[in-house]
């Protein structure tokens, strides 16, 4: 099986930048996808909709729209819209953020997340397939809304606009729980902090939620995309400490000091002492301690990094990490050319 690549855009700084250049270089390559991002800046959707007018075959997807960001039914109208203007190549990927973001950004009640994202795409779901008037008696979302404020006057509607009925949805988890949710109701699955390895801690879910979902759902039916950085370079120290600044912020401050997934993640691949660290001086605002507190072996683990020959042998653990593809985030187009010649060779 040929790996499949994507490009990760992420989301934009202080200025609003798509590398149409890139993204027309990976289309080239055969890339399969590209991917944007979003968290409380630029979102997620309308770049794509700029790619997709200049691009012909490569997918479009989201890695991640944030599920507090946008109702159900908007999530399903947005990327309805951009399918219908590049058919058949839109994917919907959905994560839930955390509760530092969701509270204080979008003003939503942080809630339960397993029912929330169950909710949420089954109510997507319904909207594309437009078998009826949709409606949904959720734990934490509902269709028509009854709760406080409501006038009781709600009706179920259907979807103007006649979607695809098979836009896949894939979810960004790490919690054995969500991961199990994940692959009994998504068709893939972005995993969080995932390097060589990962999988087989969450085999034993991944292959619960399959016989949950049944109707003979498998491995074969459901994508696993995990993200890797691919930096070319003779000087491999230099190159390793350039990501730090941003592990750091994810893993000392997006989230609260008690409820940090990125945190979690690094706890959970060993580096437990590190990332307690991290934190303690992230929140102390010693900012540029924390990001020097990342060990060179985490970013390393997780990354290409280092000459073609010293990529090339460390490929090899990524393609055979049970992934089906590879979403890379590159730092030239000198990366993105030989991840295209080593998943040719791998196939």
């Amino acid at each position: 099986m040929t790996l499949k690549l994507g490009l990760m855009l992420g989301y934009s700084g202080p200025k609003l930048k798509i590398p149409m250049a890139t993204v027309k270089l990976a289309e080239r390559l055969g890339y399969d996808a590209v991917f944007t991002a979003e968290a409380y800046g630029s979102d997620a959707i309308g770049p794509l909709a700029w790619i997709a007018a200049q691009t012909e075959r490569i997918r479009l997807g989201t890695a991640v729209i944030q599920l507090a960001g946008r109702t159900p039914a908007m999530a399903a109208m947005q990327i309805g819209t951009l399918d219908a203007l590049a058919p058949g190549r839109a994917i919907c990927g959905i994560g839930v953020s955390g509760p530092q973001i969701v509270e204080g950004w979008y003003g939503q009640p942080w809630g339960r997340p397993y029912w929330r994202i169950r909710d949420y795409v089954t109510i997507m779901r319904k909207i594309f397939k437009r078998e009826a008037p949709v409606s949904h008696e959720g734990r934490e979302i509902s269709l028509p809304y009854t709760g406080e404020g409501a006038m009781g006057i709600g009706k179920p509607l259907q979807s103007i606009l006649h979607m695809n009925p098979d836009i896949p949805i894939w979810l960004g988890t790490g919690t054995e729980t969500n991961v199990r949710l994940t692959a009994e109701i998504a068709d893939g699955w972005i995993p969080l902090n995932f390097v060589p390895g990962t999988l087989e801690t969450y085999r034993a879910s991944i292959e619960e939620g399959f016989a949950r979902a049944g109707g003979g759902k498998s491995w074969k039916d459901f994508e696993i995309r995990p993200m890797v950085s691919i930096v070319v370079t003779d000087d491999i120290r230099s190159a390793l400490q350039r990501p730090k600044p941003h592990v750091a912020l994810y893993v000392g401050g997006m989230g609260h000091k008690d409820k940090n997934f990125h945190k979690d993640m690094m706890v959970r691949r060993g580096y437990g002492e590190a990332a307690e660290r991290i934190q303690e001086l992230y929140l102390g605002g010693r900012k540029a301690e924390a990001a020097e507190a990342v060990p060179d072996e985490y970013i390393d683990e997780g990354g290409l990094v280092g000459p073609p020959q010293r990529i090339r042998e460390r490929f090899a653990d990524w393609a055979d990490s049970g992934a089906t593809g590879l979403t890379v985030a590159a730092s030239s187009d000198e990366g993105i050319e030989l991840l295209a010649e080593l998943a040719g060779e791998s196939a």
